[in-house]
């Protein structure tokens, strides 16, 4: 499981929206693989170094987008953070996109939240959260 304090999830969502403002859109969440389709606000979960999330608005060039990453799987807090991931995320690096609008959604229901919880397995992804 991966955990990240709302505010984080919401300091995401929101320097996407900025960055596409300002530099002409979103991001494709399936990274080009089809040109087109899904451009809009959301996030990606990642699993490479670490989990993390990474905003998806346009950026310009040399530009960086904001990266929060998951509280059991961050390589400067973690040192078994690679065999973590592993056991959770999977052997092979991977995104998922998580679209805002749900996500908004989500957080808008559990206003006494403080932390997005997300479980996967081999055939599912889930979102729950919680307060801590």
């Amino acid at each position: 499981m991966f955990t990240f304090p709302l505010a984080d999830v919401r300091a995401v969502l929101t320097r996407g929206r900025i960055d596409a403002a300002a530099n002409g859109g979103f991001r494709n969440p399936y990274y080009g693989l089809r040109p087109g389709a899904g451009e809009k606000p959301g996030l990606w979960l990642v699993g490479d170094e670490g989990v993390y999330l990474l905003s998806n608005g346009r950026l310009a060039e040399g530009q960086r987008p904001l990266v929060v990453y998951a509280a059991e799987c961050s390589p400067k807090t973690n040192p078994d953070c690679w065999h973590y991931k592993r056991r959770h995320f999977g052997a092979d690096d991977g995104i998922e996109f998580l679209d805002a609008a749900e996500l908004d959604r989500l957080m808008a229901a559990s206003a006494d939240a403080t932390h997005l919880r997300i479980v996967m397995d081999d055939a599912a992804l889930s979102l729950t959260l919680i307060r801590r």
